[in-house]
């Protein structure tokens, strides 16, 4: 499968999704931050039917004081996967492909939260705002790498392109992904090109950049 990820800035609606889905038809599936659909659920259901493609990252309902939660959505437009953050862990078969999600400091907090742990191809971890500290980066790349080992899984995570945490005045865009071994396939900080990966080969390009 090949696997688009993106860094799109923050936004009320998903133009930069949609623009992406648009000049990448080769992608599979498209892994996108934390927190980024907000309440445009509806619309990229429509988009990854359009574009047969499936949908990996986060979104929030305003109706739950803004908790974010994990969302996988199918090539039908079908909401397949979707959990509140910080309860347990879960996972979905997408196409053969054993996938779950850690949302953002659940990282650090609980990592992966389930017994359901056996035969897990994948771990996404869509990402809010970008690290705070180098120090943060550190550390947060550091636990992808153990879960990675530990559950003999690929990781994932990608951070909004822009946005702080809280007021700070530092940003690191971050994205990143370890294979089952704990081996990096990329680690990117401060760089915010799209992906487009290949998880069979492990092999990332770089496809052509939209600019907004």
């Amino acid at each position: 499968m090949n696997f688009l990820i993106i860094q799109p800035k923050l936004e009320q609606n998903i133009a930069q999704l949609e623009i992406e889905l648009q000049n990448n038809s080769s992608a599979d599936a498209v892994i996108f931050p934390e927190g980024y659909l907000n309440e445009n659920v509806e619309q990229a259901c429509s988009l990854a039917k359009k574009h047969n493609m499936i949908l990996i990252g986060g979104y929030r309902r305003l109706n739950e004081s803004l908790k974010d939660r994990a969302i996988i959505i199918d090539r039908s437009g079908e909401v397949v996967l979707d959990r509140i953050k910080y309860s347990q862990t879960t996972f979905k078969s997408v196409e053969g492909c054993k996938i779950g999600h850690i949302l953002c400091d659940e990282l650090v907090k609980q990592g992966v939260k389930s017994e359901d742990t056996s035969g897990i191809d994948v771990i996404v971890h869509p990402i809010g705002v970008g690290m705070f500290s180098e120090e943060q980066f550190d550390e947060w790349i550091n636990e992808a790498k153990k879960i990675a080992v530990t559950y003999k899984a690929m990781i994932i995570g990608a951070s909004h392109g822009d946005g702080s945490f809280r007021g700070r005045n530092v940003s690191i865009p971050t994205a990143y992904c370890f294979d089952q071994y704990g081996k990096p396939i990329f680690i990117s900080k401060n760089d915010i090109r799209t992906r487009m990966l290949d998880i069979a080969t492990k092999t990332v390009s770089f496809p052509q950049h939209v600019k907004l």
